[in-house]
C-alpha cells in the first residue's frame, strides 16, 4: 500500500523546519513505509519549500558509503533538493539555532557545466558535462527527533540535508582523478577523521551519473550550474557551539565553517 496522507506528512516536515521541533519517525506509525514512500513524501515537501521564495540549486546524493547502505539496511544511495537557502560560503559562520541536531561532513561537490540527462548516463559521461569539482561540508540535518531514522524517515525530510558550505575554489577535472582525493577533518585544529574520494560510491563521478540516471526517470535533468553533493567521506560529526571545522582536500584545497558561540 502506497503511504497514507503524503500532504499532511509533508506539511508536518515543513512546520518542524520552520519551527526547529521535531517529529516522530514516520516508520514509528508505520513500519513498512519504505523508499517509494519517502519520495512520496518529499515530493509533497518541496513545493511548500519553494512557495516561500526558497529555489533548487542542485542535488544532494546521501548514503554514497557502504557503511552507511548497511546501517540503513539498503544498496543504493537517496537523494533530495539542494536549496538555495541552505547554501553557505567557505568561512562562513553558522548558527545552532538554524538547526536542530546537526552533524558536519566533508565531501566533494561537483558543480555542472552542461545539462545532464539520463537515462544511459556512466561517470565518463558525467566527467564531460562537469565544470569542475570543489571542497565542501555538508551539515545534514534531521527534523526527526533524536535521528531516529529509517530509511523513509530520511528520504522525505530531504536525504536528512540541513545546509552546506562550498569552496569558491573550481577546479577542473583534467588530470583529477577524484576517486584519489584525500581529505582530512579537524575540530579547532584536531583531527577528527581522514577519508577519500573512492568512500563515494567507488568513484565521486558514478554518484553524478547514478543521479542523472534515476532522475532521468522523472523528466528531470542537471542543469548547467547545479551543484552535485556527492557523500560524505567519513563518519558524520555532531556540530558544537564555538567550534571551527575545516577540512582540506587534497588538489581542490580547503574549506571551513565556523559555528557561533
Amino acid at each position: 500500500m502506497p503511504v497514507s496522507d503524503p500532504e499532511a506528512k509533508a506539511r508536518a516536515l515543513y512546520e518542524a523546519r520552520r519551527t526547529r521541533t521535531p517529529i516522530p519517525p514516520f516508520t514509528d506509525d508505520d513500519p513498512s513505509l519504505g523508499m517509494a514512500d519517502g519520495y512520496a513524501i518529499q515530493r509533497e515537501l518541496v513545493p511548500l519549500l519553494l512557495a516561500d521564495g526558497d529555489r533548487v540549486v542542485g542535488y544532494k546524493v546521501g548514503l554514497t558509503s557502504t557503511a552507511m547502505q548497511r546501517m540503513v539496511g539498503v544498496d543504493t544511495p537517496d537523494h533530495g533538493p539542494v536549496l538555495a537557502s541552505t547554501v553557505y560560503r567557505d568561512g562562513d559562520v553558522l548558527s545552532l539555532a538554524d538547526f536542530i541536531a546537526p552533524k558536519v561532513e566533508a565531501e566533494i561537490v561537483f558543480v555542472m557545466g552542461e545539462r545532464l540527462a539520463g537515462p544511459g548516463v556512466g561517470p565518463t559521461d558525467a566527467a564531460r558535462a562537469v565544470a569542475g569539482a570543489a571542497a565542501a561540508m555538508e551539515i545534514v540535518d534531521s527534523r526527526i527527533a533524536d535521528w531516529r531514522i529509517k530509511l523513509a524517515d530520511t528520504v522525505a525530510d530531504l536525504a536528512s540535508n540541513g545546509a552546506v558550505a562550498v569552496s569558491s575554489r573550481l577546479v577542473p577535472l583534467e588530470g583529477l582523478d577524484t576517486r584519489l582525493v584525500g581529505m582530512t577533518l579537524t575540530r579547532n585544529g584536531q583531527l577528527l577523521d581522514t577519508g577519500a574520494g573512492a568512500a563515494a560510491l567507488g568513484d565521486p563521478l558514478a554518484v553524478v551519473a547514478w543521479l542523472a540516471n534515476v532522475l532521468g526517470e522523472h523528466g528531470v535533468a542537471l542543469e548547467p550550474g547545479h551543484l552535485i553533493m556527492t557523500g560524505a567521506l567519513h563518519a558524520a560529526v555532531p556540530m558544537a557551539a564555538g567550534e571551527v571545522y575545516r577540512a582540506e582536500f587534497d588538489r581542490l584545497g580547503p574549506i571551513s565553517i565556523r559555528v557561533a558561540p
